[in-house]
């Protein structure tokens, strides 16, 4: 007996209300956009700036207690990373102490740092701190610019990709659903103050690698239907494509899900927040794929005539690419 999250064969109309959708999109869009500009990202050290303090000691690193001996000190934003290398000794243990930048400092003030210090020595006091390092306001605007050019390239070469692949219509619905994905995610961090960071970065890329999979895996499937039935309509190829790949973007969706939901519970506050914005990308992801980037293409229209010119070829001249 095999599981099943939708059954073998369905015939349902997912452009009845696509009209409601795209709307509700848009709203949200602008809604993400209004948030981002009006409550803003809750900025972690990396783009706000602030101190690392390396630390070094004989036992076992308990960051929950180091954590909890700097909670008295008001610091705001503190991240306690514990650091594993193959060449450290069995009795080496290192960690890394990030502090946020204190208002109208360039960095962690002397008397900050001797105070996190002696908190942490109280905890362990064979501790010892090898060296302390600033990220100005210089750096993390270097970082905030680099991070919006890694994602604004990772959608361009979307855009193009499709553009090869499919068509153009087929591009600018694919690049609409990655756009609506970010925006939404930004959207999202901003209305629950969830602290944005670099890893939240790598997230929004690997959003944009997931949702870009099951855009192009119904695409793919609506280029061969429109080649398999030239007089349907082409709002009924996209509803019989979206059927043929519903089974295997559920099972796909819900089974990673299932991993990151244990993350989420199991993993702890150092990667509960890339774990979040993963688990809300795949969601929009899913939504975005079978909705937004569908029903633009349906509006855009598409050519009939893709005509096989060869055993594996495609509708375009670059159609010969492979993937």
């Amino acid at each position: 007996m095999r599981l099943k999250l939708v059954p073998s064969e369905t015939n349902w109309d997912f452009f009845r209300l696509s009209g409601v959708a795209l709307g509700g999109s848009a709203i949200a869009v602008v809604a993400s956009i209004v948030l981002f500009f009006v409550v803003g990202l809750n900025f972690g050290i990396d783009f706000r700036g602030g101190t690392t303090i390396r630390t070094e000691a004989h036992s076992a690193v308990d960051v929950g207690a180091y954590r909890e001996a700097l909670q008295g000190l008001d610091l705001g934003d503190i991240s306690i990373t514990e650091v594993f290398d193959p060449t450290f000794d069995a009795d080496e243990h290192v960690t890394l102490v990030n502090v946020q930048a204190q208002d109208g400092q360039e960095s962690v003030s002397a008397d900050t740092i001797a105070a996190i210090e002696a908190a942490l020595q109280e905890v362990d006091p064979t501790i010892t701190f090898p060296s302390v390092e600033s990220v100005g306001p210089t750096v993390s605007g270097e970082l905030v610019q680099t991070a919006i050019i890694a994602v604004a390239l990772a959608i361009g070469a979307v855009l193009i990709y499709i553009w090869l692949r499919f068509e153009w219509q087929f591009s600018l619905g694919a690049v609409a659903a990655l756009i609506h994905d970010v925006t939404l995610t930004i959207g999202i961090f901003c209305l629950l103050q969830i602290r944005f960071d670099l890893a939240i970065i790598a997230a929004l890329l690997t959003i944009v690698g997931y949702s870009l999979n099951d855009t192009v895996i119904v695409f793919d499937r609506v280029r061969e239907n429109l080649r398999k039935y030239k007089k349907k309509p082409l709002k009924e190829v996209l509803n019989l494509s979206i059927n043929d790949t519903l089974s295997r973007t559920m099972m796909t969706s819900v089974t990673t899900l299932i991993a990151l939901i244990a993350l989420f519970v199991l993993g702890g506050d150092v990667i509960r927040g890339f774990v979040f914005a993963m688990i809300w990308g795949i969601v929009v992801g899913t939504y975005s794929s079978v909705f937004v980037a569908s029903s633009i293409l349906l509006r855009l229209g598409v050519k009939r005539d893709w005509t096989k010119t060869d055993g594996g070829a495609g509708g375009t001249q670059f159609a010969n690419i492979d993937a």
